[in-house]
C-alpha cells in the first residue's frame, strides 16, 4: 500500500536541550575528517559537468535519493544548473520510468559523500544560489541528535555556503532544530512553516508524496544566507 507511512515516533517533543551546545562546539572546532577515497573524482566530475554547461547559478540537491527532486528543480529553474548528490549509487542509477516527458538538460547526478562534497564546495570557493535538503533521515531518538544534519560537525560549512537554503521534513521538531542551528551559526532567522504541495503530483520527492498521501504534517525551513 502507498499511503501507509508511519509518522515519526520520538520521545522528543521540542528542540533538543543540547542542540545549541553541540552546534557551538562544531562552530568553534576545526573539522578534520579525512575525505573518502572516491570524493575527489566525484566532485571533479560534478563540477566539470556544471562548468561545461556554462557555470550557471548552481543548485545543490543534497541527498537526492532516486533523483526526482533533481529533475523537478532543473525543470523549475531552467536558468540554473542542478547537482543532485546521494551516497547510494543504486538509488541514482535506478530506472526513471516514472518521469514523464523529456528530461531537462541542466543537471547531473553524482554519487558522493555529502560531508565531503559540502566541504569541497566550500574549499573551492563555489557557492550555490539555492540549496535543498529534502526529507533527510530524522534520527528521532533523543540520543541520535548528532546524526541529524543540523547537529553534525559539517553543518557550519553548509551554512557558510550561503544562498537560499531550504529543508523539509515530516517531523516538525527536525525543522525547528534546523532553523535554530542556522540562526545560531549565521545570525539570520529562518522562516519556518507548515507546508504541503497543492497535490501529490506537485510533490518534490517520493517521500513527500507518500507522506502527503499518508496524512502527515509537512514542514519546511527557508532562509537566505550570505556566503562566507
Amino acid at each position: 500500500m502507498f499511503a501507509n507511512s508511519r509518522t515519526v515516533d520520538s520521545a522528543q517533543t521540542g528542540p533538543h536541550e543540547k542542540l545549541a551546545q553541540l552546534v557551538s562546539r562544531h562552530r568553534d572546532a576545526l573539522f578534520r575528517k579525512p575525505f573518502a577515497a572516491y570524493s575527489a573524482g566525484a566532485f571533479d566530475a560534478a563540477i566539470a559537468a556544471w562548468r561545461h554547461a556554462g557555470a550557471a547559478p548552481l543548485i545543490i540537491d543534497a541527498g537526492c535519493g532516486v533523483g526526482e527532486s533533481t529533475l523537478r528543480l532543473a525543470t523549475r529553474y531552467p536558468e540554473h544548473f542542478v547537482i543532485g548528490v546521494d551516497q547510494s549509487e543504486s538509488r541514482i542509477v535506478r530506472g526513471k520510468d516514472w518521469w514523464e516527458g523529456a528530461w531537462p538538460e541542466n543537471f547531473v547526478w553524482v554519487r558522493a559523500d555529502l560531508v565531503d562534497f559540502w566541504r569541497q564546495l566550500h574549499d573551492a570557493g563555489i557557492r550555490p544560489a539555492r540549496h535543498y535538503i529534502l526529507y533527510p533521515n530524522p534520527w528521532p531518538k533523543i540520543g541520535q541528535l548528532a546524526r541529524r544534519w543540523h547537529a553534525h560537525a559539517v553543518f557550519p560549512t553548509v551554512v557558510a555556503l550561503g544562498g537560499v537554503l531550504e529543508c523539509r521534513s515530516n517531523w516538525g521538531v527536525y525543522v525547528d532544530e534546523f532553523a535554530q542551528a542556522v540562526e545560531l551559526l549565521s545570525g539570520v532567522r529562518p522562516d519556518v512553516e507548515a507546508y504541503a504541495p497543492a497535490n501529490e503530483a506537485d510533490a518534490m520527492t517520493p517521500f513527500e508524496r507518500k507522506y502527503l498521501a499518508s496524512g502527515h504534517g509537512l514542514y519546511r525551513c527557508m532562509v537566505t544566507l550570505p556566503a562566507t
